[in-house]
């Protein structure tokens, strides 16, 4: 996706090319699956998603969810006022669990994404009306780095900690990455992680990227990720998704051989 959270004519036609050669393409997003939906319908996608940085396995086609998994909201609680404790007031937010789960923002937040919904709240007690997949965290002060690794020194097993985009850092249920989720969508399709190639741009990604056999980053994408990638491909902006698929499945020969692999990409860029 672009900056303007669109897809390219190229990015779209080489998606294409590779369903048309029988490569499989799985969405693997931190978004929620409510969220996903209209990514989805771009796409022309009625197969399975991974959503909610791998809580959520779900079924576009039939709008339901096959797996998911919640961050206990006492927990999560437990582990804002440990982080806040270290790194003074932090804003946070939640992500619903369910088909139709609400992203919840409290005073302060700000929301990384413009176009993605969010309904204010009026007191951080709310964000734990309902069942959540994870917790939303920005600082006034500190970078994503610097909030992501104050984080992890306090929290423990109390979540999982990652950062997925700028302005999002985020907490889930401890031992839940994308790597987790893509495995279990992997096991309900019958296919394995050989012969998958996926594409990333943040640190969230990097569980994902030990599970394939193939990690192609982005060319902006963070050094962290960078560092275990298999290749680096040109930006989000400039098709990089596309330069990739254009050179795996470029003239017969190269389908042929190609033909019997199964593909997971990785296709949003540069955000949540």
């Amino acid at each position: 996706m672009r900056g303007d959270d669109t897809l390219s004519d190229r990015s779209l036609a080489a998606l294409a090319r590779a369903e048309r050669a029988g490569a499989r393409h799985l969405v693997v997003t931190g978004r929620p699956a409510p969220r996903v939906r209209p990514l989805l319908d771009d796409l022309g996608c009625t197969g399975l998603a991974v959503c909610g940085q791998g809580a959520q396995v779900y079924d576009a086609g039939a709008d339901r969810m096959l797996w998911s998994v919640t961050l206990d909201r006492e927990l999560a609680e437990t582990a804002l006022g440990k982080i806040e404790a270290e790194v003074g007031e932090v804003y946070a937010a939640v992500d619903q669990d369910g088909v139709d789960g609400l992203t919840l923002i409290e005073p302060g937040y700000l929301m990384p994404h413009p176009t993605l919904p969010a309904v204010r709240v009026e007191r951080r007690a709310e964000l734990w009306d309902r069942p959540i997949s994870k917790v939303l965290l920005r600082h006034p002060d500190l970078s994503d780095d610097a909030l992501a690794a104050a984080a992890r020194s306090v929290v423990g097993s109390l979540a999982t900690v990652t950062m997925s985009g700028p302005g999002t850092v985020e907490l889930q249920p401890c031992g839940v990455t994308k790597a987790t989720g893509l495995a279990l969508a992997a096991e309900h399709l019958g296919l394995s992680a050989a012969g998958t190639v996926a594409f990333g741009d943040m640190p969230n990604d990097i569980p994902m990227f030990d599970w394939a056999a193939h990690g192609v980053a982005m060319g902006n994408a963070h050094p962290e990720l960078k560092a275990v990638a298999d290749e680096v491909t040109t930006s989000n902006e400039d098709d990089g998704v596309a330069v990739v698929l254009e050179r795996l499945f470029d003239g017969a020969a190269v389908l042929g051989r190609q033909r019997s692999a199964q593909y997971a990409l990785k296709t949003l860029s540069m955000e949540p």
